[in-house]
C-alpha cells in the first residue's frame, strides 16, 4: 500500500511536467495531447474550431484556412510594422515574452530557420506580449541575436485580434505560419525546434 508521504512528491512531479510544456497558465488537453505530436492537415468538419492550449502542431487544410488580421503596430526600436506589408510572402509569426523560459529555448531555431528560409521568401515577425518593460524585450533580441522585429504588444490587444480559436492567449509561445495568400495555414501551440519548425515553413513555401 502507497504511503501518505509520497502522495505530494507524485503531485509535484505532475506538476513540473506539465509546467515544462510553456508558459501557460491554463492548459487544456490530455497528457498525450500535451507530448506535442505535430498533427497532418485538418480534414474534419470541426477543424477550423480548434482551440489554443493543447500543445498540438496542426496542419490546416487549405480549404479551411482563416485569414490572419492585418496586426498593425510598432516593433521593439519605435519603427511601424503591418502585416499586410509581407502579402505575397510566407510569414512566420512568433509570440513569445522575455519573461518566457520555453521562448528563451527556442529563440536560437527561430532565428536559424529564418536566415535558412528568407531566399526563399519567407519573413518572421515576432508578437512580444506581456512585456510591460520594452528594455527587457529588446535585451532578449539583443542576447539570442534576433534580426527580424517583432511587434510590441504589452497588453496583449494584437493576440486578441486573431481569429477566435487560433491561439490561447495565455499559451506563450505560440507560432502561426501563414501562407501566401495571407492564410493562416499552421498553428504550433507549444514551443518549437529548429528541425520542426523549418520543415513546417518549407512545406508551405512549396505550396503552389
Amino acid at each position: 500500500m502507497r504511503s501518505r508521504s509520497a502522495l505530494p512528491s507524485a503531485a509535484l512531479a505532475a506538476a513540473l511536467v506539465l509546467l515544462s510544456a510553456g508558459c501557460s497558465s491554463t492548459r487544456q488537453g490530455s497528457p498525450e495531447v500535451l507530448s506535442g505530436t505535430a498533427v497532418p492537415d485538418s480534414t474534419s468538419s470541426d477543424a477550423s474550431s480548434f482551440v489554443g492550449g493543447t500543445g498540438l502542431a496542426t496542419r490546416i487544410a487549405v480549404g479551411k484556412r482563416q485569414t490572419a488580421p492585418d496586426l498593425r503596430g510598432k516593433d521593439l526600436q519605435g519603427k511601424g510594422i503591418g502585416l499586410s506589408s509581407y502579402r505575397g510572402k510566407v510569414v512566420v509569426m512568433n509570440i513569445w515574452g522575455s519573461w518566457c523560459d520555453p521562448c528563451r529555448a527556442e529563440a536560437k531555431g527561430l532565428e536559424q530557420v529564418y536566415r535558412a528560409t528568407e531566399a526563399q521568401g519567407v519573413r518572421f515577425v515576432g508578437i512580444n506580449t506581456r512585456d510591460p518593460v520594452i528594455a527587457n524585450a529588446r535585451a532578449f533580441e539583443s542576447t539570442y541575436k534576433i534580426t527580424y522585429p517583432s511587434l510590441y504588444d504589452p497588453e496583449g490587444k494584437l493576440v486578441l485580434k486573431l481569429p477566435p480559436g487560433t491561439v490561447n492567449p495565455q499559451a506563450i509561445p505560440s507560432t502561426l505560419i501563414i501562407d501566401r495568400q495571407g492564410r493562416i495555414a499552421v498553428r504550433i501551440l507549444r514551443p518549437v525546434g529548429e528541425s520542426e519548425l523549418g520543415s513546417l515553413v518549407r512545406s508551405v513555401a512549396a505550396e503552389k
